[in-house]
């Protein structure tokens, strides 16, 4: 799996990053209890649109992979298995 997100790819974008997102928070890149970049970083890194990455956000709050809050950003759950 590749850390880009495929136009051609039959998912959406915003469903390729939270996937992109959810493997770097298995993998420890992102471990519990830490920050995530914020949102304009993680559109940056991945020539993404603020809907797409707030979209992917969404996802994993749903997810119960993270936890988001208002005015300081989204965080890895702690209580999330790596």
């Amino acid at each position: 799996m590749s850390d880009k997100i495929d136009p051609t790819a039959p998912e959406y974008a915003y469903e390729q990053l939270a996937g992109i997102i959810e493997r770097r928070i298995k993998a420890g890149t992102y471990p519990p209890g830490s920050k995530l970049p914020g949102e304009l970083d993680i559109a940056s890194e991945f020539s993404a649109g603020s809907q797409t990455v707030r979209r992917a956000l969404e996802i994993l709050r749903e997810r119960g992979l993270i936890v988001t809050v208002r005015a300081r950003g989204s965080f890895v759950k702690r209580d999330v298995e790596v």
